[in-house]
């Protein structure tokens, strides 16, 4: 298991704990960014797809910062970029 493949199953279990999502999908992005500047201290990117009955009701800002505060030892030692996309179910 490479660095970015921990850190993915950390994000998951860290959020699957907090925020009990009905869906999270997570990819890791790095490759795309060699050479970045914030690449180079080996932090990772990743893109994050995640759906929450705990985001009803709250305003897409809100449901980052929920994300965030969940993560947020993590940054930006282990992850310098998270993409997020929020997924309601309507």
């Amino acid at each position: 298991m490479n660095i970015n493949e921990t850190r993915i199953t950390w994000i998951r279990e860290k959020l699957s704990i907090a925020l009990s999502p009905s869906l999270l999908n997570i990819q890791d992005d790095s490759h795309k960014h060699a050479g970045h500047e914030g690449a180079k201290g080996g932090a990772g990117h990743f893109s994050l797809e995640i759906a929450s009955p705990l985001f009803e009701k709250k305003s897409l800002i809100e449901c980052h910062r929920m994300i965030y505060e969940v993560l947020d030892e993590a940054i930006p030692a282990e992850i310098h970029a998270l993409k997020i996309k929020i997924t309601r179910s309507d």
